[in-house]
């Protein structure tokens, strides 16, 4: 982990900035390598406030985080390896320069204006993860998540640094 950032906007906003240092291991390389697009999540989670956090996890009403769906794969002709966010992608000659690119967010908007206080800012208690999204791989692959470790790539949940605009 490089960098894991929350700032806290002058009306309230809340964002995130992150950074992670990833590396595959052999047997993951060469899945893809072999064609096995892997697929990993950038996921927040709001711990404290709890009356926040209630409101949050109970209230119909109020605004959810989706995660942020990433897609590694390689492409052999070219011997260059694709990053996907959605509908935008890049294009890396380098496997480690890809992989910087996955998880790394700039403020990417977790809570919308008039959420926090400023005077909450101590009071918030974020984190995010990034993790290999194991279902999504070929039922083969799946069975390898469950027996090896190294298939498993989970940063765990790592606590944001709060800080004021």
């Amino acid at each position: 982990m490089k960098r894991a950032q929350a700032v806290l906007g002058i009306q309230g906003q809340l964002s995130v900035n992150s950074r992670f240092e990833t590396s595959l291991p052999a047997s993951l390389h060469n899945a893809l390598k072999q064609g096995v697009a892997l697929d990993f999540q950038l996921q927040y989670q709001l711990i404290a406030p709890k009356v926040l956090a209630y409101n949050l996890r109970f209230n119909p009403w109020a605004d959810t985080v989706s995660p942020i769906s990433y897609k590694l794969t390689y492409h052999p002709l070219t011997d260059k390896y694709r990053v996907t966010i959605g509908t935008f992608s890049t294009e890396y000659s380098n496997l480690q320069v890809a992989l910087r690119s996955i998880g790394g967010i700039v403020k990417w908007d977790v809570h919308p204006v008039n959420t926090f206080l400023a005077a909450e800012k101590d009071q918030i208690y974020a984190q995010i993860r990034l993790s290999l999204s194991s279902h999504q791989l070929p039922r083969p692959f799946q069975i390898n998540t469950l027996t090896s470790k190294a298939w498993g790539l989970d940063s765990g949940w790592v606590r944001l640094r709060v800080e004021t605009e």
